[in-house]
């Protein structure tokens, strides 16, 4: 089969489109599981941790493994990891739809994010080494952006309709025709690719990884029952901040560490990773508040609330791949600062809802968060894989996407332990005002986002890019 730089363009295209499936499935399976939360809890008997707990259990894991999902594609093979991804995640999902409990239904998310690891950071590297053109790779990731939106357009809709007709089970049964098919199309059309000189496994890397965010998420997920100075939660903290200070000393002393820190010497990768983690935290915690909000204070049924925010995704749809456009034509200054202001005006549109609060408001917040968001992802992705050694493409593509999925986690934790935290009471204007205060967090993150896309696309960060490009990859100094 070709190597992946010997492909004509409608064979580039064809591997673009197969892995843009393995991220519409991702998409499709966060977007409907949100709008299935109510049901869930419902017939499961589940207290608001526990639904926090079957979003978030996916994220973190995914997110804690990402990195050696990374590394293990470089290693042995792209293709081939992504296939066993695609089967991990499938064999998940349909566990997912016989679990009759809520705990088991967590322990098999926790498996469904195992699988889910080893599908978009290898995706995003195929599509790396596969269009190589700097401008061609802008547009492809804006086309990768596009798809996330309309699996987000088409996730709650279908979700909404499938909970509401034969039950949040399909939610999960659904991925398994589109994981088989996956995997066909992957053995079918996608070359083979590794990198040239593979990383060494870091296992004492991974695990403090898996600590630091597992413990993060746990603390703030659990502190509004626990209680933030009992000694559950101080001991989860306390469990972060030494995996964080571990990782600090332990891998620069590597040869090959799993996160090789140099990478953040770059403006714009650590700004990228930073955008990554707000914007996606406004996206979790967006996703979160409407689904309560939409169907335990204005009584809306499944479906009703899926239609509601589809505006967010059409925006998405239709702005990603101009957002990739721009960025190739112009550079990522741009849409960055529209995302931001989109992001920050949509939340603060939010702050004060209650369960009267017009629709034609709502819609209005969800179009201009679908802006925001639609705009975002191509700059932030592009960034985080420009001017890396190409045989380092799994790991730096990892990196940002374990950004993406602890920024979604993470805000879910903070505005469910916001609203769990809030005495104001469990539906109609109780619960509506029990979330302002996490409106005014993501009214933050979209200000976050805009402050780094500044600061990301200055003429000192296009130099630290080059700077850090030459280290990494001395050859590219001699050419």
């Amino acid at each position: 089969m070709a190597a992946s730089s010997q492909l004509s363009r409608k064979s580039r295209i064809n591997v673009l489109r197969i892995c843009s499936m393995t991220l519409f499935m991702v998409g499709l399976d966060i977007t409907a599981v949100n709008v299935a939360l109510p049901s869930i809890g419902e017939q499961m008997d589940a207290s608001l941790s526990w639904l926090q707990w079957t979003v978030s259990a996916y994220t973190v894991v995914m997110a804690s493994l990402l990195l050696f999902s990374g590394s293990m594609a470089d290693r042995l093979g792209r293709r081939r990891t992504l296939v066993l991804g695609l089967s991990v995640f499938s064999v998940a999902s349909l566990l997912c739809s016989l679990a009759p409990t809520v705990e088991l239904l967590v322990v098999f998310r926790v498996l469904q994010g195992v699988g889910a690891s080893m599908l978009n950071p290898v995706a995003m590297s195929i599509i790396t080494n596969t269009f190589t053109d700097s401008r061609e790779r802008a547009q492809a990731v804006g086309v990768w952006g596009a798809v996330f939106g309309a699996s987000m357009a088409l996730g709650p809709v279908l979700g909404g309709a499938l909970v509401s007709s034969v039950g949040w089970q399909w939610i999960f049964l659904m991925n398994i025709p589109l994981g088989l098919a996956a995997i066909m199309l992957t053995l079918r059309f996608v070359p083979e690719s590794k990198a040239p000189k593979p990383r060494r496994f870091d296992p004492v890397g991974q695990v403090l990884v898996i600590v630091l965010l597992a413990s993060v998420t746990y603390g703030i997920i659990e502190a509004p029952n626990a209680g933030w100075t009992s000694s559950m939660i101080l001991v989860a903290l306390g469990a972060a901040a030494i995996a964080l200070l571990g990782l600090l000393r332990y891998e620069p002393r590597r040869k090959e560490p799993l996160i090789d820190l140099r990478f953040f010497r770059s403006i714009p990768f650590s700004s990228s990773i930073a955008l990554s983690v707000a914007a996606f935290a406004s996206f979790g915690g967006f996703l979160f508040l409407n689904t309560l909000y939409l169907q335990d204070a204005r009584g809306l049924s499944p479906v009703e609330a899926g239609i509601t925010i589809v505006p967010i995704a059409l925006m998405t749809v239709i702005l990603s791949p101009i957002s990739g456009r721009m960025v190739g034509r112009s550079g990522p200054r741009k849409p960055l600062v529209i995302a931001g202001i989109a992001l920050l005006v949509s939340c603060s549109m939010l702050v004060d809802i209650g369960p009267d609060t017009p629709f034609a408001w709502l819609i209005a917040a969800y179009v201009l968060f679908g802006i925001g968001f639609g705009f975002v992802n191509a700059p932030i992705t592009n960034a985080a894989v420009s001017g890396m050694p190409r045989e380092q493409a799994g790991v730096a593509a990892a990196i940002a996407t374990t950004s993406r999925q602890f920024g979604q986690a993470i805000g879910v934790a903070i505005v469910g332990a916001i609203v769990a935290s809030s005495a104001a009471g469990s539906n109609g204007a109780g619960l509506s005002s029990a979330t302002h205060p996490a409106w005014w967090t993501l009214t933050t993150s979209g200000a976050i986002v805009l402050v780094l896309g500044l600061l990301a696309t200055g003429s000192r960060a296009t130099k630290s890019a080059r700077r850090t490009a030459v280290e990494l990859n001395p050859e590219a100094l001699a050419a």
